[in-house]
């Protein structure tokens, strides 16, 4: 399935056009490695977010609703964290640590590589994941309808998904809302991280429905209820 493709176009609605792909058509990993050292280190990426572009439609507009469109404050900024999730997931994990030092954590070789940083299989499979929280939170309220699912699936057909893609898509948008599910496809700690981060990026933090959603997912992933304060703080600080 050409998944990272699909994905890419998504994260780049998130950041209002801008393209972040490659020559191949996937992830430029060249390009966000680059900008690896300065998000570690608490900086910001130069590249701006368009929220007017981010909020006028595209499937990363649909997915998150016409309720979502209209918030046009601070909070709809964001959704520009997607471009960065496994940068933003790993160094949340960072400082989380270093406040926990006491408390016992598993080698680095265990916690996974970010989505950045994987190639080949490895990326396809996280990028299935990635794409699978981010359909499964957009539906946390039960705000897309047979029309705006009909309106989606044809915007989506507009990012050149595989017959595959297209099917498992489809699959998502009829499947139970299951965190245990979801959880279960996590390759690993960072992975469970990435998906809690695409999750809080999608939801809205105030719409009850949406906020047991993400706290049902933290269970279901094992996320420290101080681990999963940090993640989300560093979605709030990418904006």
């Amino acid at each position: 399935m050409n998944v990272m493709s699909v994905l890419n176009q998504i994260m780049n609605q998130a950041q209002g056009g801008q393209s972040r792909q490659g020559s191949q058509g996937g992830m430029n990993v060249n390009q966000m490695m680059g900008n690896l050292g300065n998000q570690l280190s608490g900086g910001k990426s130069g590249s701006g977010i368009d929220v007017k572009s981010l909020l006028g439609g595209g499937a990363l507009g649909l997915m998150l609703g016409s309720k979502r469109g209209r918030k046009m404050g601070g909070k709809a900024l964001k959704y520009g964290a997607l471009a960065g999730v496994g940068v933003l997931a790993w160094k949340a994990y960072q400082n989380y640590q270093s406040t926990n030092q006491g408390q016992a954590q598993p080698a680095p070789v265990q916690q996974g590589q970010p989505l950045e940083q994987l190639q080949g299989a490895d990326q396809e499979r996280r990028g299935l994941e990635i794409l699978q929280a981010m359909i499964m939170a957009a539906r946390a309220d039960g705000h897309i309808d047979a029309n705006e699912r009909q309106l989606l699936t044809q915007e989506i057909e507009r990012l050149g998904p595989d017959d595959e893609l297209q099917a498992w898509i489809q699959q998502q948008f009829d499947a139970p809302l299951d965190a245990s599910a979801l959880a279960r496809n996590a390759d690993s700690p960072q992975a469970a991280r990435e998906i809690y981060v695409v999750s809080a990026v999608m939801i809205d933090e105030q719409n009850p429905m949406e906020r047991a959603w993400l706290e049902q997912l933290a269970g279901a992933l094992k996320i420290e209820p101080n681990l999963a304060k940090e993640l989300e703080q560093q979605v709030l600080a990418a904006s």
